[in-house]
């Protein structure tokens, strides 16, 4: 990825949701939008309307029109496209399977990798989940390195997603390049100290720490072509270890839930 590219189109799939939005804001104040050498272009899909749309962001919007279980969408979305930030999915714990999973995780993630390969995209950022890895006892500390080992059947379907971005890359001849991001409790900055957030702090995202993650698994890392990353704060207790995300992909991370208790 090199930052000399003028007007690069980014996708952001599942666009209206919680961190497709905050995202999108993050890259507005972060001056990071617009045409100009280092900046995106968006392209917004979803199967609902996304908020806070800009005149010039591109939307593909609605349930027959963002529905990427549909190859014929994914396709279309992809076009043109230098980068996908794929964070579509149903993101409950306890999805069904039939009912809901296996279109808009399984099928949806497949569909979209399919697209890129075939739209010659550069770089497919997915949204994986800690729920990816969350069988290992509460006392090991997942390292990014490790293999998933989901504790339900929704971790199972980002599991999944993972192995079917290194298919892709593997199958790409060097074309494309894919990030994985198991994403821990995503958080707003001034709640990572809360209360109710207390017996998980050591698995907090900030939504400031995660945009910055995503920005530099979309701006940097060049020598990846496919590697898993872990997407959580820089707490002073760790879930999921962070130095190989940090090395892997110059990942900084700010915020500290425990910290924030504290103040």
């Amino acid at each position: 990825m090199t930052n000399t590219e003028s007007g690069r189109l980014l996708v952001i799939t599942g666009a209206a949701g919680r961190i497709g939005t905050f995202y999108r804001k993050h890259l507005q104040e972060q001056g990071l939008l617009g045409g100009g050498q280092g900046q995106w272009r968006l392209r917004l899909a979803d199967v609902r309307q996304p908020a806070e749309v800009r005149a010039e962001d591109e939307v593909i919007a609605g349930e027959a029109d963002g529905n990427l279980a549909e190859l014929a969408v994914a396709q279309r979305i992809a076009a043109g496209a230098h980068s996908i930030l794929h964070l579509a999915a149903d993101p409950s714990p306890s999805a069904d399977f039939y009912a809901s999973l296996l279109d808009r995780n399984i099928k949806a993630t497949y569909n979209v990798l399919h697209a890129a390969l075939e739209a010659g995209v550069k770089r497919v950022v997915f949204a994986s989940s800690i729920n990816a890895v969350n069988g290992y006892p509460a006392q090991y500390q997942v390292r990014a390195e490790d293999v998933a080992w989901p504790g339900n059947v929704y971790g199972a379907s980002k599991a999944w997603g993972e192995a079917i971005c290194g298919a892709f890359v593997a199958r790409s001849e060097g074309k494309l390049s894919a990030i994985a991001v198991r994403i821990g409790g995503v958080t707003p900055r001034d709640e990572l100290g809360g209360e109710q957030r207390k017996t998980w702090r050591n698995i907090l995202v900030s939504y400031h720490d995660l945009s910055r993650l995503f920005d530099c698994c979309l701006n940097g890392a060049p020598d990846v072509t496919f590697t898993v990353v872990n997407g959580v704060s820089n707490n002073r207790h760790l879930r999921m270890d962070l130095e190989s995300t940090r090395r892997k992909v110059g990942y900084q991370p700010e915020d500290d839930a425990f910290a924030a208790a504290e103040q």
